[in-house]
C-alpha cells in the first residue's frame, strides 16, 4: 500500500491536482477534502493528474466523481490526465471514459483557452 500524496498547482485554466499513490477506501477522503478546499472560477478546468496513481478502487472512483460534481456545481469542468492503463480500463468498463475528458498529460489539458 502506497501513501496518497496530493499536490496542488494553479494554472491559467484552473487548478491541477497531482495525485500520487493509492486512491482507495482509506485515502479517498483526502482527495475529497483537497477538492472541497478549491474554488473554481466559472469556466475553469480542474485537472486531476494521475501520473503517479498506483492503485484505485471503487471508493477512489467515487472520489473522482465527487470532484467532477463539485467542479460542475461551481461552473467549471474536470479532466483526468495521464490515466494509468489499469485505471483507464476500469473507466472504460463502467462507461466513465464518456463522463470524464481524458488527456495524455496535464500540460495538454491546461493548454486550452483560458476562461
Amino acid at each position: 500500500m502506497s501513501r496518497l500524496t496530493i499536490t496542488v498547482h494553479r494554472t491559467g485554466t484552473g487548478p491541477v491536482l497531482e495525485i500520487t499513490g493509492d486512491l482507495d477506501h482509506a485515502t479517498a477522503p483526502e482527495l475529497r477534502q483537497a477538492v472541497d478546499r478549491l474554488t473554481l472560477a466559472n469556466g475553469h478546468l480542474l485537472v486531476l493528474d494521475l501520473t503517479g496513481l498506483q492503485f484505485v478502487d471503487s471508493s477512489g472512483i467515487t472520489a473522482l466523481l465527487a470532484a467532477r460534481n463539485l467542479a460542475t456545481e461551481q461552473g467549471g469542468d474536470v479532466a483526468l490526465a495521464a490515466v494509468p492503463a489499469d485505471t483507464a480500463r476500469i473507466l472504460r468498463i463502467v462507461g466513465l471514459d464518456r463522463v470524464f475528458t481524458l488527456y495524455p498529460d496535464a500540460s495538454t489539458a491546461t493548454d486550452g483557452p483560458t476562461a
